[in-house]
């Protein structure tokens, strides 16, 4: 079977069709992974804030979790936090989730035929599900990368995707190293913002710590929604 392959960021991501792969690591889709391993039954991926608390209202049960440049968003239930999903009884809780990179790929990719959020906490299982849909076109979607040097980590993850889904057995270590070492994983070391724990750089760089992929669909409404997909 032919297939090709693209790579594209924010920017351009409007125009990928076929299977769309949006990859966030630090740290939209690494928290949404760890919400699902806590019990989270789906998550609404939104562009802005105010569209996650009027969405909030409508859905029982849910909460909304995210940021702004980084920080916790006023009104929010949570920030952006594989930790705190860790933290929390999420048993049967919708989560409506606002990013500034992650949800902002999903919510552009508008001509996607197939569309999933990715990290390296689901990074096999990402590739298992595009293989069992026979997937012919794929474009691997870096949110953070861009013309400053940031977004390296995504870069690294799309590679070792795209690495895994030509069958090779690609050594993780040098791409999670990628991602320890970017930019974006920095202000992880600093102790004075504990809005971003340390120990989230590891849990977002545990490979393959689960066992779903997490395909985002359209519901009735027209609005985006992630589901965990296991295997």
């Amino acid at each position: 079977m032919f297939v090709t392959v693209h790579y594209a960021t924010l920017e351009d991501c409007h125009e990928a069709d076929g299977a769309v792969v949006v990859i966030d690591v630090l740290r939209a889709f690494s928290t949404a992974a760890y919400a699902f391993g806590q019990g989270v039954t789906q998550i609404y991926p939104v562009g802005e804030p105010a569209e996650a608390l009027a969405l909030r209202e409508k859905i029982p049960n849910a909460l909304a979790v995210g940021e702004m440049n980084g920080m916790p968003l006023a009104g929010f239930d949570m920030g952006n936090s594989p930790l705190q999903m860790l933290a929390a009884d999420l048993r049967g809780r919708t989560l409506i989730q606002r990013t500034s990179a992650g949800t902002q790929g999903l919510v552009r990719s508008l001509r996607a035929e197939t569309l999933l959020a990715a990290s390296f906490v689901v990074a096999g299982a990402t590739v298992a599900y595009l293989k069992k849909i026979s997937a012919r076109k794929i474009t691997f979607v870096s949110t953070g990368l861009n013309q400053n040097g940031r977004g390296d980590e995504d870069l690294a993850c799309a590679e070792y995707l795209h690495r895994l889904w030509q069958g090779d057995t690609p050594d993780p270590a040098p791409y999670l190293e990628r991602v320890r070492l970017s930019r974006e994983a920095s202000i992880f070391l600093r102790q004075d913002l504990p809005q971003f724990p340390p120990i989230d750089l590891e849990y977002s760089t545990a490979l393959d710590r689960f066992d779903f992929a997490m395909p985002v669909a359209r519901n009735a409404n027209g609005q985006l929604v992630m589901r965990a997909f296991h295997f």
